[in-house]
């Protein structure tokens, strides 16, 4: 059996799984999702291989 996990789904559950823990912690997961997502879409998916 095959297990293919993608980044994305993962740091999801990692992220809600924390927030449960710590609700102070959304500000700041929240914060460097739209860092990095901005990131990405500044200079594109080609250089980063997730």
């Amino acid at each position: 059996m095959n297990l293919h996990l993608s980044i994305g789904p993962v740091v999801s559950l990692i992220a809600g799984v924390l927030i449960l823990i710590m609700p102070r912690l959304l500000n700041y997961i929240v914060a460097v999702y739209l860092i990095i997502i901005g990131l990405i879409g500044i200079f594109g998916t080609g250089a980063v291989h997730l």
